[in-house]
């Protein structure tokens, strides 16, 4: 049986009805926790989410919010709150962003990535230390991108708001310290999801292949490979993982290639 060191806890995953949001849910309803689901756009994927949840006797809300309306993400945690009484994990996985070249970037989406991949996160934390706080504190755990750190072909946007997001996640490590709430982000290479097909590079015949050959693992990541090590740091046993930004690829930036 599945060790469950999250019962009796409450999770919230923003963007959890599809790919790494829905691994990171049902592995964190895996072992104990009732989550709350977000979505914006795709609610039949968030209902299976939520599905999925329920068959592992958790408790799911389904709850629809743009991250990066502020309003919307108010609503989000008092939904939260109203339903389980607080907070225990908040895991920040919503993302957005306009793939283009440096050129062809406009200030509309200027403001959309950055509002959905960095403000929403500093706000959505500061309401998920609201809840934990009555509770003892928590686990805030941002995925973020080596976009964030490297150059990725028309990453321009997202890139930079993923390093706002890396510079967030250690100035909040620090602050919240004191309130028992851990900070952390995660950041995985290719991952093997449907987003793969947003990323012009990644059309050329074979270059999947090629990435598998770089990889040292030899496989791309899974969604599930993500979830379970956002799960492990949410637990006692990462107590003293603080402000970091811990990189899964199977060692694909490793070697200087």
């Amino acid at each position: 049986m599945t060790e469950q060191p999250f019962l009796n806890k409450t999770a919230l995953v923003t963007g959890s009805g599809r790919g790494i949001g829905r691994a990171i849910a049902i592995e964190l309803a895996r072992q104990g926790a009732d989550v709350v689901v977000n979505f914006f756009r795709n609610r039949k994927p968030a209902e299976e989410t939520a599905a999925e949840i329920e068959k592992l006797g958790r408790k799911a809300l389904l709850v629809k919010a743009n991250v990066g309306d502020i309003d919307a993400l108010e609503d989000l945690f008092n939904q939260t709150e109203k339903a389980f009484g607080g907070l225990d994990i908040f895991v920040n996985n919503a993302g957005s962003g306009y793939n283009r070249p440096v050129m062809e970037q406009k200030v509309k989406g200027w403001d959309w990535t950055m509002d959905i991949n960095a403000r929403a996160f500093l706000f959505a934390s500061q309401h998920a230390v609201r809840l934990m706080e009555p509770r003892g504190g928590g686990s805030i755990v941002a995925i973020t991108s080596p976009g964030g750190d490297r150059v990725m072909p028309d990453y321009v946007l997202v890139g930079a708001s993923k390093a706002a997001l890396n510079a967030l996640t250690r100035y909040m490590a620090v602050e919240l310290a004191e309130k028992n709430i851990r900070v952390n982000a995660v950041s995985p290479g290719m991952v093997a999801t449907e987003i793969i097909q947003h990323f012009d590079f990644l059309s050329e015949e074979g270059i999947l292949d090629k990435i598998v050959a770089a990889t040292p693992a030899k496989r791309l990541v899974t969604p599930e490979d993500v979830a379970q090590l956002v799960a492990f740091l949410c637990t006692p046993a990462a107590e003293m993982i603080r402000g970091q930004v811990i990189t899964i690829d199977g060692g694909l930036t490793l070697p200087l290639n």
